[in-house]
């Protein structure tokens, strides 16, 4: 799903069903906005984030179709809790992946550079940092391994900048989610049928329970990151400062950037776990 996609859903879903309330969180680093979608009225406040990094957009596109299908079952007036969907976090990255450095505009010579013409395999936002590198989440050591592994400096993915949130995306987010102070959040990412549940010393026994009903339900297996992908991320900055229940959810199976042919099975294995977080079963 590419950004003009996104909007065109976005603004449709509203028309077609009140119940969703449109919101920005705030822009890209080239200017595109943030968007979410909420409703329900539970006590409860959930968080889904999807499209992280650029080759991953197939999580938009899973979570703008959960929003749809709650809507043409009803259930969107109906949600026991306040849900708040926001279906892609970095649209510089997405844009830049499926149409190339253009889409970066005043980073396009950057985007270039770091690319090697090759945007493919774009994770980044427009200023090449990693996202989910640029949490503030023991982000001084992952930075030291990123040096340790040659990644010194913008580029396609990996770099977790220079200071945590030093990008428009990542401050947005965590603002926003100081803001709302959420009961729970589940950031969606490809590929590998994993879900990361524990960060640090503040996981809770309430997430290894909630993470055991995600695994019966979907078929998806409790794990770890390793390596570059442990600390920086938005699941580990909401777990350790908030000290309550994130998941990172790794869709699908195969390589980045994963086809849009793979989402129908892809949303059969997820669309349980949707519900169960949302406290919504079928």
């Amino acid at each position: 799903m590419d950004y003009t996609g996104l909007q065109q859903t976005v603004f449709r879903l509203r028309r077609e069903d009140p119940a969703w309330e449109i919101i920005v969180l705030g822009q890209s680093l080239s200017g595109r906005s943030l968007y979410g979608l909420e409703t329900g009225k539970g006590p409860r406040k959930v968080l889904f984030c999807g499209a992280f990094h650029g080759m991953e957009h197939i999580t938009s596109s899973l979570l703008l179709r959960y929003a749809e299908d709650l809507s043409k079952e009803g259930r969107s007036k109906t949600l026991p809790c306040r849900l708040t969907v926001v279906p892609m976090i970095n649209p510089d990255g997405a844009e830049i992946q499926q149409k190339g450095s253009r889409a970066a505009i005043r980073c396009e010579e950057l985007v270039e550079r770091c690319s090697g013409g090759d945007t493919y395999h774009w994770q980044a936002n427009g200023r090449g940092v990693d996202l989910n590198h640029n949490f503030d989440a023991d982000w001084k050591a992952l930075r030291q391994r990123e040096e340790q592994a040659g990644i010194v400096g913008p580029a396609k993915t990996r770099f977790g900048g220079y200071f945590p949130e030093s990008e428009p995306e990542t401050r947005a987010l965590a603002r926003f989610c100081r803001e709302r102070q959420f009961d729970l959040a589940a950031a969606f990412h490809s590929q590998g049928e994993e879900i990361y549940w524990r960060y640090g010393k503040h996981t809770s026994r309430e997430s290894e329970e909630i993470v055991r009903q995600m695994a019966r339900l979907s078929g998806y297996r409790p794990a770890d990151p390793e390596g570059l992908a442990a600390g920086g991320g938005f699941k580990d900055w909401f777990l350790d400062y908030f000290h309550r229940p994130a998941f990172t959810i790794e869709v699908g199976k195969g390589k980045n950037p994963l086809p849009e042919s793979d989402l129908d099975g892809i949303y059969e294995k997820v669309r349980p776990m949707l519900d169960f977080l949302t406290g919504c079963p079928k």
